[in-house]
């Protein structure tokens, strides 16, 4: 089996219209396709919902389930808030400090800028409480090389040890600066 691409990502919501309108409003996503059912197809089962799909730009797409007969909807409380997160990818360092400024204007608490070496990000919550992410990509092909070099090594020695390997410190403590290039 070959992946093309994702067809989409899914999320439950808790209210398709508020999900529609605050996606097109903040963040430009245009909804492309609504779906209602009483039946689910895949189970058959007898479960009313709405499905929505909203367009993440360049063939991507973002969907949300209503569930109106479930309990309400709530995030796993064994994973940290941080750790869940849809990351969505903006053109420039410019266009994230824009985005950033809308979403704080409109009343949304926004974390960062965060500055992660190979990208910068923007961090701040929809209305059902997912944690959503704009980033800048901002890497060298230096920096990517150096990091694709290590990234089996780093896996292996984390699989082992559980301990956060230090082949790409560089990206956080600033000696990528200090240096002019990691190390």
């Amino acid at each position: 089996m070959l992946i093309k691409k994702i067809h989409h990502v899914a999320y439950r919501c808790r209210d398709a219209k508020e999900t529609v309108e605050w996606y097109e409003k903040h963040l430009g996503m245009k909804l492309v396709l609504a779906i209602a059912e009483d039946e689910v197809p895949s189970t058959k089962a007898p479960d009313p919902y709405m499905h929505i799909f909203l367009d993440a730009g360049q063939g991507n797409v973002l969907a949300f389930f209503e569930l109106p007969t479930k309990p309400p909807m709530d995030r796993d409380r064994n994973t940290p808030d941080w750790v869940q997160h849809l990351a969505m990818e903006v053109g420039s360092v410019e266009e994230l400090l824009a985005a950033k400024a809308r979403l704080e204007a409109a009343g949304i608490e926004v974390v960062g800028p965060t500055d992660h070496t190979i990208f910068k990000s923007i961090y701040f919550f929809d209305p059902s409480g997912h944690r959503l992410e704009l980033a800048a990509n901002t890497a060298t092909p230096e920096m990517l090389q150096k990091l694709d070099a290590v990234k089996r090594e780093m896996i292996e020695e984390w699989s082992r040890t559980k301990q956060a390997p230090q082949h790409a410190r560089w990206m956080h403590d600033g000696s990528m600066n200090r240096e002019g290039g990691a190390r």
